[in-house]
């Protein structure tokens, strides 16, 4: 596994477009690990500091996703370099788009990223510049039935992401609305830790769980988990911190899913942030999920979860700990040697695994058929891995190995 690892991470993109803005000192990078079936996926996202060798690492990371969640493409990513509260940012998304359009047109496909929205920038963009849909590409790439059948499976991405959950044996039915594309991946963390106890024994019920992040991911994650029996004992996001040993109400779960304002935890018992980002990794808790940033969890951070009985970690962030490597760096292999690693290639894959399900022949846009579809997704992954490796610890890396030997 050490030589099929390391051919992959050496080598080199298939495609590097590089972008300087005009206008602004934004920066800009779509990298294209591989065209494999003739198309290639990966989120939009834009953050200060992002660099072209970021961009690259997150590429090869979507192309082992691609692998769990199909269809059977390559992997990518596109990055900007710029503050996202800067208010030349809409400007700079407008050129950024213009300039990749031609590329969205043939052969890859988008969504939105950190720092971009989905409603209010990514598709309106993408029709200003001719598109259909963000993923037109992929679909363009992929059908060989002619113009009809793109029709088909571009209406299907449109009214199957942006579809409303209205089933309340998943969401509460309030004034408040979600779309599909806004909880799948959070429920897709909650399903891999029900499926991990599943299939190598145990019961998540009773749980205590450390949530780290309340975005889209991390809230939604929480909510699925409360609503499953598990406690989550504490919160830490950049506004601050809820911290409850005994675990927080199932209700007040749903209070802070439903009144979370712009990604930020809303809350009068907030524990200001420089205060509890100590506090959390001394909680005894048997469940981490990262869901905040990348590179934020340190060895530190994971030596004090160990010791307080933590027994599994399901990743929502990409590379959620403090390392230079792409895969398996040190941080990483000590979690994964140590305890249950569910790495973010199976656990976040959620909104990839929709986007493939809508584009595939079999696709109805119902809430069960959509969430029953990421849910057996995770599950197969899982088992996989347990089939390969019944030990509860280097999950991670069997998981590396299963996707790496469906790229050779």
């Amino acid at each position: 596994m050490r030589e099929l690892l390391k051919k992959f991470e050496n080598l080199h993109p298939e495609i590097v477009f590089e972008w300087n803005d005009s206008e602004t000192e934004a920066e800009g990078w779509l990298v294209i690990n591989s065209l494999r079936g003739g198309a290639a996926w990966g989120d939009t996202r834009m953050k200060p500091g992002l660099d072209k060798n970021e961009v690259i690492r997150l590429a090869k990371n979507t192309a082992i996703k691609n692998t769990i969640s199909g269809p059977a493409i390559g992997g990518a990513k596109s990055g900007i370099n710029f503050d996202p509260s800067d208010p030349r940012k809409a400007g700079v998304l407008e050129r950024w788009f213009k300039a990749v359009s031609p590329i969205l047109k043939s052969y890859y496909g988008t969504s939105a990223g950190i720092n971009i929205d989905e409603n209010s920038e990514l598709l309106p963009l993408s029709e200003e510049f001719g598109l259909w849909h963000p993923q037109e590409g992929i679909v363009n790439a992929l059908n060989k039935k002619g113009e009809a059948e793109k029709i088909r499976k571009i209406g299907q991405l449109r009214l199957g992401l942006s579809k409303i959950v209205e089933n309340p044996h998943y969401l509460p039915i309030t004034t408040k609305k979600f779309q599909i594309r806004d909880v799948i991946t959070g429920f897709g963390l909650s399903e891999a830790v029900l499926h991990y106890y599943k299939i190598w024994g145990g019961s998540p019920s009773g749980k205590k769980a450390i949530i780290q992040g309340w975005g889209n991911v991390g809230a939604a994650a929480a909510y699925f988990l409360a609503q499953k029996g598990v406690h989550i004992i504490g919160i830490l996001s950049l506004e601050g911190a809820i911290i409850e040993k005994v675990g927080i109400a199932p209700e007040t779960i749903t209070s802070l899913f439903l009144n979370k304002e712009n990604n930020k935890l809303v809350s009068d018992r907030l524990i200001p942030y420089e205060e509890a980002k100590d506090q959390l990794w001394d909680l005894p808790a048997e469940i981490f999920i990262p869901a905040a940033k990348s590179r934020l969890v340190q060895k530190e951070h994971l030596k004090k979860l160990i010791n307080g009985g933590l027994e599994l970690i399901v990743c929502g962030a990409n590379f959620p700990f403090v390392e230079n490597d792409i895969f398996l760096g040190p941080v990483t292999k000590m979690a994964d040697d140590k305890i249950a690693l569910i790495p973010d290639f199976i656990s976040n894959a959620g909104l990839a695994r929709i986007a493939a399900y809508l584009m595939s022949d079999k696709a109805q846009i119902t809430d069960e058929a959509m969430f029953q579809d990421v849910s057996k997704t995770v599950y197969k992954a899982l088992k996989k891995c347990h089939t390969f490796n019944p030990k509860k610890t280097k999950i991670a890396q069997t998981a590396l190995e299963i996707a790496l030997h469906k790229l050779k």
